[in-house]
């Protein structure tokens, strides 16, 4: 991916799509230094890594009235914790993704008489931001049981784990359950797939986000996959993976 524009970024809240009243999304990760200087510095300053954290902050037009836009999420969300996803363009299959399990922290609102209503908002870190892809795209209704795009992520080292976080942004039918898994496999064919995380049942919008344990994983063919049941069920989901 080459130099570009922000024209079409995505924004994924636990179970809201806050992309379309978004028009500015800042991520920010850091370690803190940790002064460790001493006598046989040879008189430059020593500093070891210390607490990590992530922001993620956004902005843009306010609206109101539906579980999906922007006031209502907001609202639901404050104080609680839930994934975040950010896309810097687009969000098909692949595409580049950034998530986190974070706690909104803030909600601001409003402006002078003539202005278009804004917001504003800050999701701040409780794990480590994790640079990934998207394994779902969230314009493409689920209807019945199936099977994700296998991506390349790579094997797990000892000590890193994978993540991964699901969106449901809409349930509709009669009892609709919706279950994801995440599966892995030696090859993109899936011939012998493992499945390595469990998202707990969705019957309605919201967001999960797992981890792994932090053991070596030698699979390096990672998809999502899910049962879907009920009565007439559809269910509207973005799921980001990524290893950290």
């Amino acid at each position: 991916m080459g130099k570009q524009v922000l024209l079409d970024c995505r924004l994924f809240s636990p179970g809201a799509d806050l992309s379309g009243a978004s028009n500015k999304i800042e991520l920010s990760s850091e370690i803190e230094d940790k002064d460790t200087t001493n006598y046989r510095s040879q008189g430059w300053k020593e500093v070891i890594g210390g607490l990590g954290s992530a922001e993620i902050s956004g902005e843009g037009q306010w609206e109101a009235g539906d579980p999906g836009l922007v006031d209502n999420a907001s609202w639901s969300d404050l104080g609680g914790r839930g994934p975040y996803t950010v896309c810097p363009n687009d969000s098909v299959v692949g595409a580049l993704a950034y998530f986190t399990l974070g706690m909104r922290t803030d909600y601001k609102l409003g402006d002078a008489v003539g202005e278009v209503a804004p917001w504003t908002g800050t999701v701040k870190s409780s794990w480590p931001m994790v640079r990934g892809q998207i394994a779902h795209p969230p314009g493409t209704a689920r209807t019945a049981t199936g099977l994700g795009t296998a991506l390349n992520l790579g094997a797990i080292p000892a000590g890193k784990r994978l993540y991964a976080a699901l969106h449901v942004l809409s349930a509709a039918g009669t009892t609709p359950s919706l279950t994801a898994r995440i599966e892995s496999d030696d090859s993109a064919g899936f011939a012998s797939p493992t499945t390595q995380l469990t998202f707990a049942p969705a019957t309605a919008p919201g967001g999960q986000i797992l981890r792994g344990d932090g053991l070596a994983l030698a699979d390096t063919y990672y998809r999502v996959a899910w049962t879907i049941s009920g009565t007439a069920p559809s269910f509207m989901l973005a799921v980001s993976l990524g290893i950290r």
